[in-house]
């Protein structure tokens, strides 16, 4: 039997997932890491993406995470969030919707806007938008 490990995925609002796992991917902000059982211990930020979880029946779940912390232990691992969505919940039309407010209102260029908070919420919607079409190639939706 292959090794496995604990995950967690939760958001400030909700645990989203939980189970046994024989790896997960998570979009740190190094770069892509690969998490398998025993990894060395480990925390760091993750950026707006896509996490994958191998599960230990080799069927693959998809998230979406808008940041947070990716806390690694021998024992498991823990994806905390600012907020995630499993995949099939994305709205890739509300995601388009969204990158488009924010791109008129960094175009717009008006003096009462907080100009940081809508260039997080473009990279935010993009990301988004980024992690939906991945998922959907790969569950061949595309």
């Amino acid at each position: 039997m292959a090794a496995t490990m604990n995950v967690d995925i939760v958001s400030a609002e909700a645990e989203i997932w939980s189970g046994t796992a024989k790896m997960l991917f998570a979009p740190a902000v190094m770069g892509e890491v690969g998490v398998l059982p025993k990894h060395a211990p480990l925390l760091t930020k993750i950026k707006p993406g896509e996490v994958r979880v191998i599960t230990e029946n080799d069927e693959e779940e998809f998230f979406y995470v808008s940041g947070g912390m990716l806390e690694i232990l021998p024992t498991g691992v823990t994806v905390l969030a600012d907020t995630a969505q499993r995949a099939h919940d994305l709205d890739e039309a509300a995601a388009l919707e969204a990158k488009d407010q924010a791109e008129k209102i960094l175009h717009d260029r008006k003096d009462d806007i907080d100009y940081a908070t809508a260039e997080a919420q473009l990279a935010q919607a993009i990301a988004q938008i980024e992690a939906i079409r991945k998922i959907k190639k790969k569950l061949g939706k595309a």
